[in-house]
């Protein structure tokens, strides 16, 4: 039996002259070419399996490594190709007309007293022929078996006001007789008068909702301009805190200066002193050795007397020196000052931050705990705390340096600028066997496991398409199944980017994103937090798409490539 990997999405048959389109899906070359054919659009194509859009035709690549494929190249005969799908025919969530025989027209009319429906060739004697003309036709209501008594098989005409149930004719006779009873129509008449009340209260709720919508945009904006306003007056202040540090800066280096100067204006005084008095005092002593040379007894008695007199009346004064004297308690105090300041900073900024979190811009209030309103009131909403940062310089405090794995790359992907880019080529590439290798996507991983912290990366993306994203270790490397694909299991999650749109991925689930084309792509991981985001880069960074999510081990970065495509893993 077939996998559901090896069937075309289109006409639900084995794969004939396969091919895949940049999303990664595969469908036979003339289902997918009959579809863009036939398609009903306005310059976009879908992709007809997963929606995701392309502002130009994608070129349909042939694929190789399908099962069927490798039948097709081990068969010495090729079956003919399928044939153009018919769009006529009733799909799985259509309703088949009751006459076709083997596959089914869709149905496009319902009769309610053949209680049957018709697809547009089989109603054709109901719009022709007399017999039916006082049958009723009514749109294809998809639920006929919801118009017919299950205990009489008869048509439903009555309703039942007593026990509020539509009810046959024969009804009447034995399981609701005596009940009040109303035709159909009556019935249908009083909801409508009461279905126009509901409706009216509906248009009230929207009129309600416009006006708290209005007045949530102009309280957006009004937060706006008081941010902006904010942020100028916080940026000025703390401009004058800083002209006002400098200017302590410039007193202390001038009061510095001004103290140094005078110290060595008072030490130059007494160096100046010191040096006349030993000048005079060598004067002195070569004056004594002359003397006791002398050999003049009266001329060497009478200078004696003098000199000695002179040198005992003579007191000279004594420098003293501080050999301690540093200007090491001014550095000290201001680096008191400065923990000071600093200790009072973040106090202050503690206190800010809490009065900001304590104001609440808009929440969900619960109308049934309100007192003074309707029970039934719709409620508003509150605006998401976002953890992570919203600048880039503050993204790139947690920026990580990844390398591609060439032991995990598609043969065809070709890995160059030092394992950093990779791009898909028409030959195979030489590396070796492994394990880890994705066999049959265009697909590889980085060799770092991020776990625990958080983690930021950008991704430079160019051609027809790609995808990046995470993954667990243990994702399938074999084969074209979704268990496979990066984003299409519980194992990974993927933005894949078209030229046109974005579309986020997840087990089972795929959100097609609105936002601005961007050639560069930035990606926060916080493991530990459990949230996986995606941004363009530009100007700006703007949010394209946020997973919340609990992972309960560490990932992997990876990436799908398409032809004509290429990644590159900026370096940061």
């Amino acid at each position: 039996m077939a996998s559901e990997q090896d069937n075309c999405h289109l006409c639900k048959e084995y794969l004939r002259d396969a091919v895949s389109i940049p999303c990664g899906h595969i469908f036979c070359s003339i289902c997918l070419k009959t579809y863009w054919d036939h398609a009903d659009h306005t310059g976009t194509y879908l992709c007809p399996q997963c929606r995701v859009t392309y502002n130009k035709r994608p070129t349909p690549r042939r694929t190789g490594g399908s099962r069927y494929s490798s039948l097709q190249r081990n068969s010495d005969s090729f079956p003919p190709p399928p044939p153009s799908p018919d769009y006529n025919i009733a799909g799985p969530q259509d309703v088949g007309c009751d006459i076709c025989v083997g596959k089914k027209n869709k149905a496009i009319k319902t009769c309610l007293m053949c209680l049957a429906s018709y697809c547009e060739r089989h109603l054709k004697p109901h719009y022709e022929s007399a017999t039916f003309k006082r049958h009723k036709l009514v749109d294809e209501i998809g639920h006929l078996d919801r118009q017919i008594c299950p205990q009489h098989q008869k048509g439903l005409e009555l309703f039942c006001r007593t026990d509020q149930m539509c009810i046959c004719v024969l009804c009447t006779v034995k399981e609701h007789k005596g009940h009040d009873m109303v035709s159909a129509e009556q019935e249908r008449a009083d909801e409508q008068q009461r279905l126009g009340a509901t409706q009216a209260e509906i248009q009230e709720r929207i009129h309600d909702r416009l006006k708290q919508m209005e007045e949530l945009k102009q309280a957006v904006d009004t937060l706006k301009n008081s941010a902006q306003r904010a942020m100028q007056e916080c940026e000025k202040m703390f401009g004058d805190m800083i002209r006002s540090i400098e200017r302590m800066q410039q007193e202390m280096a001038k009061m510095i200066s001004t103290n140094k100067r005078a110290a060595l204006n008072n030490a130059d005084g007494h160096m100046e002193r010191l040096t006349h008095e030993i000048a005079d005092l060598k004067r002195r002593d070569n004056e004594i050795t002359q003397l006791s040379r002398t050999e003049d007894h009266i001329h060497f008695i009478q200078s004696y007397h003098m000199l000695i007199a002179q040198t005992e009346n003579e007191e000279l004064p004594t420098v003293t020196v501080n050999p301690y004297f540093t200007f090491g308690p001014v550095s000290k105090a201001v680096s008191e000052m400065k923990q000071h300041m600093n200790e009072f900073s973040n106090d202050e900024l503690v206190k800010v931050a809490k009065t900001i979190n304590k104001m609440t811009f808009c929440q969900l209030e619960d109308s049934k705990k309100k007192h003074h309103s309707k029970g039934d009131d719709a409620p508003m909403y509150r605006s998401v705390q976002v953890q992570e940062p919203t600048h880039r310089d503050d993204f790139l405090k947690y920026a990580c340096q990844l390398t591609l794995d060439p032991n995990t790359a598609y043969r065809q992907l070709y890995l160059s600028r030092g394992n950093r880019k990779a791009a898909l080529k028409r030959d195979p590439q030489s590396y070796g066997d492994s394990s880890a290798r994705f066999d049959s996507l265009p697909q590889v991983l980085c060799m770092e496991a991020l776990s625990g912290g958080a983690y930021y990366w950008e991704v430079d993306w160019s051609g027809e398409g790609a995808a990046m994203g995470v993954t667990y270790r243990g994702i399938k490397r074999t084969g074209y199944g979704d268990s496979c694909r990066i984003g299409y299991n519980r194992k990974s999650w993927s933005l894949f980017c078209s030229d046109s749109s974005y579309s986020a991925r997840h087990n089972k689930d795929q959100i097609e994103v609105n936002a601005p084309y961007s050639s560069r792509i930035g990606v926060f991981l916080d493991h530990a937090g459990g949230t996986l985001s995606f941004y363009s880069l530009g100007d700006t960074m703007s949010l394209i798409h946020r997973f919340k999510t609990s992972f309960s081990e560490p990932v992997y970065p990876g990436f799908w490539v398409w032809y004509e495509s290429a990644i590159t893993l900026i370096q940061l």
